[in-house]
């Protein structure tokens, strides 16, 4: 049994991007089907599909690089975890790197990046933080 599934899908990341892995294979979930709808939509993935292989669903990610073969995801850590979750209004939530980062929010609109939040108004748990 898996204790916090976004804390491993962002493991997973990390462990690929520091092999400079072209894809990325997970086990399936919504949250981590959201997570990867924000990564996508905001320029930090390539792509994501959802592969059934048999009864489980799989993630499969397409990780990007740069012209010259850099991460474009430096850095990407949890902030919210089961034992300590960190809930923040629209008003509170910071700009990462100076607006270069972003915050990924788990709102009553589903998972936005923190630019989008403050589109639509609305605050939320903040998953984790990327650069």
């Amino acid at each position: 049994m898996m204790t916090d599934p976004v804390a491993d899908m962002l493991t997973r990341m990390r462990n690929a991007l520091a092999k400079y892995s072209e894809t990325l294979d997970m086990p399936a979930s919504n949250e981590r089907e959201g997570i990867a709808d924000v990564l996508r939509r905001e320029g930090y993935i390539d792509d994501y599909k959802r592969v059934s292989e048999g009864a489980h669903a799989m993630l499969k990610l397409y990780l990007k690089y740069g012209p010259i073969g850099k991460q474009v995801i430096r850095k990407i850590e949890r902030v919210s975890r089961p034992g300590r979750r960190v809930y923040q209004s629209v008003s509170n939530l910071e700009y990462v790197a100076n607006g270069m980062g972003i915050l990924i929010v788990s709102t009553s609109s589903g998972i936005l990046s923190d630019r989008e939040c403050r589109e639509r108004n609305v605050g939320g748990e903040v998953l984790c933080r990327v650069e």
